[in-house]
């Protein structure tokens, strides 16, 4: 009753916020009973104890009117949350006190405030009221509490909440299961729920992966529609006009390559000598014929935005008619390419290039594993044989990218050594083994030259201005840069040349000063993290990362509606529209597609990276009471994180250490204030797996040696 008296005294006093409401205006608002009338105004005390409010001249008006904004809860941990501003997209910290119970994807009505502490010292803010209610998945674990069952909530902390109803379904501790909220309250842990669904044992990685992509309403069925048009494209195959109507390269020695398990081979290359340097082409499916604007395809692929990658499934943005049949280009069969043909010289810079809408035959469906053996004279006879065809032409690319590897060095894009995992599931989707990602030279030089084309795309739409989707990544914020400096100062690493107009090169020159240094792995997750994210604008920001004027997303239309996007826009632009009139078409259009391109990307990556440690928990779950060597990837108020070379992530309580005093140290450190002995990241330590949660994707480890103290170093 509280909680309900909260949302209508504010809601009451919103449209006041000047004159503010008197006590009997405020009753009469809330439609509050003689009996209740007491009850109300201990609300309204409250709020005002809260700094909600304030009592002035017989009147209760709302504080601070102008830091009031509309949010969204994100994410909670056990502590504290954070809302993001829903104008400026801006996260901000908020204390558990005062969340008033909100849970993610609640909408807010949020009050900047001054609290800041140490580990979060911008601006914070509290939940003055919940304006709309999270009505989609919420999921969670059933957890034995004494003799009766409770609910582990999913997405945020808190004690166990009690079950009301069951709804007819029979439920046992461990089950992954659906629930919706009984009743709300102002604090999590005295919520009670109702179960709606169980999905099974949260033992299974897969299993809480479902629940996973439900709770983020991340949808894995296409429409009727996009279907009955998916499959209407794949059985109509290409029209014998529509051949005549483009450019014909079907006799060029043109091939894919892509990882072994790859369907969707949205991508193709071929190369040729020239008098200046070389002819290169790359080839890219042309989705934008088949999705046209309107249809239950656009719809769908400015919906989902992206195809998301989570161990061995993949949630497409198209349908497999598509993304698997007809825009796949299979090797031996005829398909419809957007091709772009550039011409560089042998310093590798372009020196023409074009667009055309063509038809082209793969000769063979490369592999990066085999490639790598070929251009390393490592390879077997079959691998030979199945190559042949374009034996001639590797070569070729092996010069080219060797040149464009040079030259991006030379203009100062840091080469940042990122770790990625592998997840290796079994028939029954069950992970029995992680492997760090390797990059070989056919992987760098495939990522060349899709550069070069995704460079062209924006190349073009910047000289003849029209509109356009661009890839950008701003220059870093001046107080991360600082931070960096003081960072790297502190972990023992000359930071010289970064402060806060520090270039690209700068970075990179650390990178290149300190790649062989043992705490490589976490001076590049520092440097990454000082930057900026890369997002999709219709403006041409440029690439500092890359530190290109001009760049793109041209490559991949199958799986990301920024390619799309730019495909549809370049495809009138070839056609012979003038900018005049691609500009009134796509002016609108390259905004909205720029914007959902950014908000999607961010969602896949965040689920990739969120279910990958489903598999992580559910592998070292085999292997618990094993020892690992490791390093301290990151530390906080509670332990520290340690990263195995499998790439595995898992924690080592505080509760874990030696007795004693810990307090974090300019957040590189977790300090033992008696002792001085200090946990820093990079060190390098040894640990047992003690325990693992599928459910909630976490590893604990146990602390056996700690070679990397700068205490014991100096004795």
């Amino acid at each position: 009753m509280r909680y309900l008296y909260r949302t209508k005294i504010i809601e009451a006093l919103l449209p006041k916020k000047k004159e503010g409401l008197t006590e009997g205006a405020i009753l009469t608002a809330v439609g509050a009973a003689k009996k209740d009338r007491k009850r109300v105004m201990g609300v309204v005390s409250a709020l005002e104890k809260d700094g909600i409010i304030y009592h002035s001249k017989g009147r209760y008006i709302l504080k601070s009117a102008g830091r009031y904004f509309n949010g969204t809860v994100v994410k909670l941990a056990r502590t504290h949350g954070f809302i993001r501003n829903d104008d400026t997209d801006e996260e901000l910290f908020v204390r558990g006190r005062d969340l008033l119970g909100a849970v993610p994807g609640d909408k807010v009505l949020a009050l900047v405030t001054e609290y800041k502490d140490e580990e979060h010292p911008s601006d914070s803010a509290k939940v003055v009221l919940v304006t709309e209610e999270n009505e989609g998945v919420l999921t969670g674990t059933i957890v034995p509490d004494g003799n009766t069952l409770k609910l582990r909530a999913d997405g945020f902390y808190s004690e166990p909440l009690t079950i009301i109803r069951w709804n007819n379904n029979q439920i046992k501790a461990g089950d992954k299961v659906r629930y919706s909220i009984h009743e709300r309250t102002e604090h999590h842990s005295d919520m009670t729920v109702d179960i709606v669904s169980v999905y099974g044992s949260s033992e299974y990685a897969k299993i809480s992966v479902d629940a996973y992509i439900d709770e983020k309403g991340i949808e894995t069925k296409f429409s009727e529609e996009a279907i009955a048009e998916a499959e209407k494209t794949e059985h109509d195959g290409i029209s014998p006009d529509e051949i005549k109507n483009r450019e014909d390269l079907r006799d060029l020695p043109i091939f894919t390559i892509d990882g072994s398990d790859t369907k969707d081979i949205d991508d193709a290359v071929s190369i040729s000598k020239t008098d200046e340097g070389f002819l290169l082409g790359v080839h890219i499916a042309d989705v934008s014929h088949y999705v046209r604007k309107g249809t239950a395809l656009d719809k769908t692929a400015f919906h989902r935005g992206t195809s998301i990658y989570i161990a061995d499934r993949v949630i497409p943005m198209l349908p497999k008619q598509l993304s698997n049949g007809i825009c796949s280009l299979n090797p031996n069969e005829n398909r419809l390419a957007f091709s772009c043909i550039a011409k560089l010289n042998t310093n590798g810079d372009v020196t023409n290039f074009r667009f055309a809408k063509t038809v082209i035959r793969s000769r063979v469906k490369g592999v990066y594993s085999e490639i790598n053996k070929l251009l390393d004279d490592t390879a077997d006879d079959d691998i030979r044989k199945k190559y042949a065809e374009v034996a001639d032409e590797l070569p070729l690319m092996r010069m080219l990218t060797e040149i464009l590897i040079k030259k991006r060095i030379a203009r100062g894009a840091p080469d940042i050594d990122s770790k990625e995992s592998k997840i290796i599931c079994d028939e029954n989707g069950i992970c029995i083994d992680i492997t760090e990602r390797t990059r070989g030279f056919a992987e760098r030089m495939i990522e060349e030259f899709m550069l070069c084309a995704n460079g062209c795309a924006a190349k073009l739409a910047m000289e003849k201005m029209f509109p356009f989707v661009y890839r950008v990544h701003e220059s870093p914020d001046t107080d991360k840069l600082v931070q960096l400096s003081c960072t790297l100062t502190d972990l023992g690493i000359d930071p010289l040349g970064i402060n806060e107009r520090s270039t690209a090169a700068d970075l990179a020159a650390v990178l290149e000063r300190t790649k062989d240094d043992p705490k490589a792995p976490v001076i590049n997750n520092l440097v990454l993290r000082s930057m900026m994210k890369a997002k999709y604008s219709e403006e041409p920001l440029g690439h500092y990362g890359l530190v290109l004027k001009e760049y793109s997303h041209f490559t991949s239309p199958i799986r990301r509606l920024a390619d799309l996007s730019i495909h549809r826009i370049l495809s009138d632009a070839v056609a012979g529209v003038n900018t005049e009139q691609l500009i009134k078409r796509y002016t609108k259009f390259a905004h909205e597609n720029a914007c959902r391109a950014s908000i999607t990307e961010l969602t896949a990556v965040a689920a990739e990276r969120d279910c990958d440690k489903f598999y992580m928990a559910e592998f070292m779950k085999n292997h618990i009471g094993e020892e690992y060597d490791g390093y301290i990837s990151g530390v906080t108020g509670m332990g520290f994180f340690v990263v195995l070379p499998n790439t595995v992530e898992g924690r080592v309580d505080v509760m874990m250490l030696p007795t004693g005093s810990y307090e974090l140290s300019d957040e590189i450190a977790l300090l033992e204030t008696v002792t001085g002995k200090a946990y820093t990241i990079g060190d390098k330590v040894r640990v047992k797996c003690v325990s693992t949660d599928v459910a909630a994707g976490m590893i604990d480890f146990e602390l056996l040696e700690h070679y990397g103290d700068k205490t014991d170093n100096q004795k």
